[in-house]
């Protein structure tokens, strides 16, 4: 069975409390409830990640080498700030998606800038938790999972 990692980084353990008017009010739990139950849907294994700390990503992204098939990533404030983390995310050289709950593209202009964009396959912002499900898709569909 093929396997994922989903990272989430600064401040997802606080959703259904942070800003619920831009990220809605589930909670995190809800968040990996969803997150579980489409991925085994889809066929994967998954195992969910969170920290604020942005070293402690960088070793999970590290930990994943031949461990994990696919990355999904939240960076979350990171995107705008680590290079670490895009460079983890290459060094690995496992397939990734990054994934937004809101719409980067749409909010303070230094939140348009993702540095990790660059080391992923594909972005997806704007969707809520049915971003995580676009993104398991994306790798239903590289893996010719069924």
């Amino acid at each position: 069975m093929k396997k994922l990692l989903v990272i989430n980084g600064p401040n997802i353990n606080m959703l259904g409390i942070r800003e619920p008017d831009i990220y809605g009010s589930k909670t995190y739990n809800d968040l990996h409830a969803f997150i579980g139950i489409t991925a085994n849907e889809a066929g994967f294994e998954v195992e969910c990640f969170q920290s604020n700390s942005e070293g402690a990503i960088v070793d999970k992204i590290q930990q994943a080498y031949e461990n994990f098939n696919g990355i999904i990533i939240n960076p979350a404030a990171y995107t705008h700030t680590s290079i670490a983390i895009p460079d983890a995310l290459k060094a690995v050289g496992i397939p990734a998606v990054e994934v937004h709950l809101s719409d980067i593209s749409q909010r303070e202009a230094y939140r348009r800038i993702s540095y990790t964009s660059k080391a992923c396959q594909m972005t997806i912002a704007g969707k809520g938790f049915e971003g995580y499900r676009e993104a398991i898709s994306f790798f239903q569909n590289l893996f010719d999972v069924k």
